[in-house]
């Protein structure tokens, strides 16, 4: 059986996991909807667009075609790189967290579907670059977005072919699906935005109810 801290590369998701960008992304989407003359009052229901790529949320959820929903997208991020990027805040022990992996050694990534530019901003206002070897994002004309995707690209990058030794930490069911697909452990967290259904459904290795029994895990 695996030992529970015995990973030396550990790739993050970001929304979600390192940091809870709710309201951001909620103000984003309703700024998009509203272009196309559509009102969602119901903040609560939008929390569903966190995690996945959104030009797939959009035709999901509200029945956008291909077109509809890049134009989404576009309206979406008109609103997020200007106040949206900024209404997120960490979530709490995180930089404590991301602090002591590195000092034990840890090389940590960033594995996201928002955009890389997004990211990188994000973790440079936020100061949490400090601790990311590497960031790895989707890229701005929508390609890249899938986590499997995303995952390989960052493995790639950064020469890493050493499978047993990786592990995926987030919170959607996507990001345990990615790591599977490309033949790494992965760590489910519930404080961020999926369930534990969503997330047992995808068979993590391993579960993490808070940042603490995270710690536990990693350390």
């Amino acid at each position: 059986m695996k030992e529970v801290n015995n990973y030396n590369v550990i790739l993050f998701d970001l929304d979600g996991t390192l940091t809870d960008p709710g309201n951001g992304i909620i103000n984003s989407i309703q700024y998009a909807l509203n272009h196309f003359g559509i009102t969602e009052d119901d903040r609560e229901s939008l929390k569903k667009f966190i995690g996945p790529p959104l030009r797939e949320s959009f035709m999901v959820y509200f029945n956008f075609d291909h077109d509809a929903a890049v134009a989404a997208v576009e309206k979406y991020r008109e609103y997020f790189r200007v106040k949206g990027i900024y209404e997120n805040v960490v979530y709490p022990l995180i930089p404590e967290l991301l602090a002591d992996l590195c000092v034990s050694g840890k090389k940590l990534i960033l594995a996201t579907s928002k955009p890389t530019e997004f990211a990188v901003q994000i973790l440079d206002h936020f100061k949490l670059a400090q601790y990311i070897h590497y960031t790895a994002g989707s890229n701005m004309d929508g390609s890249r977005t899938k986590k499997g995707e995303v995952i390989a690209f960052a493995l790639s990058q950064c020469q890493l072919t050493n499978r047993p030794d990786i592990v995926m930490v987030g919170d959607r069911k996507h990001d345990m699906i990615g790591a599977r697909e490309i033949g790494i452990d992965s760590i489910g967290v519930l404080y961020g935005y999926g369930s534990q259904d969503e997330l047992e459904q995808e068979q993590p290795t391993l579960i993490a109810r808070d940042v603490q029994e995270l710690r536990a895990l990693l350390l």
